[in-house]
């Protein structure tokens, strides 16, 4: 076994934002060639939420404050502002400076991080990196998408999967809080074609012929992607669970990505865990990308199931592909 991290690390708090606007599967039946039981059952998705003019900039700053305003911290407390995201308002600027102008952090740097939907473990592991170093005290992370923007109506396989919504946690480090135990950050580049939006930028810049091929909109090779997770995730967790010397029944609570309920389950039966030790909210929300697994996170917490003291395993998956997980104790 690798030694443990044990690096002191605090959540200072926790928010979310998701849009009121409910889009059920049924709902969906009516636009594209699908069935509540052809959704429910491949992905345990009953619903999402739909922005209704609402940028992610927007969905962002409001999971923001509530964050903030958990922290019982100001906006100028802030040193930095990391943003995880797929779908920004624009290519540039980011996310990240748009919402540090409208809190008003003006001690604060602030960038975006896009690394599919593993974006918010990037993202978080960094910020424990920087607090931990004694580089920052105070990190604000958010993952906030409006991928209904870039999704295809007409593809079933895709426009089924995801919704709008944003999380945020704010990090400190210093003693007298829980311990970052071990953070893995993984990418198989090999793989970077099973999900993408390829119209648009320098590989294919604008054009008739892109909007014709519908490029502008995500793209994913649905059963390729269902294989490489199910092949690399379950052994992945093991290693992180050595890094940090613990077993799979030392943690509490594990916080997937929220994707697919057939790839959850099917970790947990692998690591011979119960299904009450996964926090799952994707029949509600659907798959929010970067921000699923800190809207999961902050749910859990608000309703008392994670208490202090607890150990959590947080996973995501994404775009690139790549993967991550980080371990932390409250």
């Amino acid at each position: 076994m690798s030694s443990a991290l044990k690096m002191p690390i605090k959540i200072l708090g926790t928010g979310k934002y998701v849009p009121s606007k409910v889009l059920t599967n049924l709902e969906l039946e009516k636009i594209v060639d699908t069935t509540d039981e052809w959704i429910t059952t491949r992905t345990g998705i009953k619903e999402r939420r739909i922005s209704e003019g609402e940028l992610t900039s927007d969905l962002a700053y409001k999971a923001a404050l509530e964050a903030i305003k958990d922290a019982g911290i100001s906006a100028e407390e802030i040193d930095m502002i990391i943003v995880a995201t797929n779908s920004p308002d624009t290519l540039f600027p980011g996310v990240a400076p748009k919402v540090q102008a409208l809190l008003g952090a003006r001690h604060a740097g602030a960038c975006d991080v896009q690394s599919g939907c593993t974006g918010c473990v990037y993202a978080l592991s960094m910020a424990f990196a920087g607090v931990g170093s004694g580089m920052w005290k105070n990190v604000l992370v958010i993952g906030a998408e409006v991928l209904s923007k870039l999704i295809d109506w007409t593809d079933r396989n895709t426009c089924v999967l995801f919704g709008d919504g944003a999380g945020a946690v704010v990090v400190s480090g210093g003693e007298g809080g829980g311990c970052l135990l071990a953070s893995e950050l993984r990418a198989d580049g090999s793989k970077a074609d099973l999900i993408k939006l390829p119209g648009g930028l320098v590989e294919k810049p604008a054009s008739h012929e892109t909007v014709d091929n519908r490029e502008h909109f995500v793209q994913m090779k649905g059963n390729e992607v269902f294989k490489f997770v199910n092949r690399v995730l379950p052994s992945f967790l093991d290693e992180v669970c050595d890094k940090a010397n613990l077993t799979p029944e030392d943690i509490d609570w594990w916080i997937f990505h929220q994707a697919n309920m057939r790839i959850i389950e099917g970790v947990l039966r692998r690591s011979k865990q119960p299904h009450e030790k996964a926090i799952i909210n994707l029949d509600k929300y659907g798959n929010t990308s970067a921000a699923s697994v800190f809207i999961a996170f902050h749910d859990a917490l608000k309703d008392g199931r994670i208490k202090k003291g607890d150990t959590i395993l947080m996973t995501s998956f994404g775009a690139g592909m790549t993967y991550g997980a980080v371990i932390f104790s409250l």
